[in-house]
């Protein structure tokens, strides 16, 4: 059953990676690159919170969003290294088959670091802000799963890799988006029904 798994979700990384074409590439490794696209993501967010919070919430929000990447980051890394799952740019068997683009290939993919990160950042500022800004959430979900398929379009994530990260990333954005709630309530009086 899961070789059978594990074997669809091979297939389907074939698939999804071969769609790609030279003409993209260099926009799909901008959108893959944290140092870019997660900067002018955060640097939005952040200016967001500090247009409807002020700066005394707005350095809670930048303790508890680095708290947040570093536990999704740190989780991340306990579970590839527990799986141990070699990335698809690290078969020797798929190698050949696949579009890698990527600057560098790494050891294990499961789960995705950035599906997870991204998702985070995306539910945690999506249900902050949801109060000012009801549609908001959908478009930092979007772009959480643009980001997400950037790493199965640069070749070193299996689409699995990918559900799983944007899963836990759904799961800890809840739960530190239910801190900061408590915080921005308990010690900053806002009330975000």
């Amino acid at each position: 059953m899961i070789e059978k798994l594990l074997q669809y979700d091979k297939d389907l990384f074939l698939y999804l990676n071969n769609l790609g074409s030279d003409t993209w590439d260099g926009l799909w490794l901008i959108i893959t690159n944290k140092v870019y696209f997660g900067s002018f993501l955060g640097l939005l967010l952040f200016y967001l919170f500090y247009k409807k919070f002020g700066w005394k919430a707005l350095l809670l929000f930048i303790i508890v969003v680095a708290l947040m990447i570093t536990f999704t980051d740190q989780m991340t890394n306990v579970f590839k290294r527990g799986f141990a799952r070699p990335r698809p740019c690290g078969e020797a068997n798929l190698i050949e088959h696949i579009r890698f683009i990527a600057v560098r290939c790494g050891k294990y993919g499961f789960f995705s670091g950035h599906a997870s990160n991204s998702m985070a950042v995306a539910i945690f500022g999506g249900l902050l802000l949801r109060p000012y800004f009801k549609k908001l959430i959908y478009l930092l979900v979007s772009i959480s799963f643009v980001v997400a398929y950037s790493r199965i379009y640069i070749g070193v994530h299996y689409p699995l890799d990918i559900v799983c990260g944007l899963t836990f990333g759904a799961l800890s954005g809840f739960l530190f988006y239910k801190m900061a709630k408590y915080l921005l309530e308990r010690f900053f009086r806002f009330d975000l029904q």
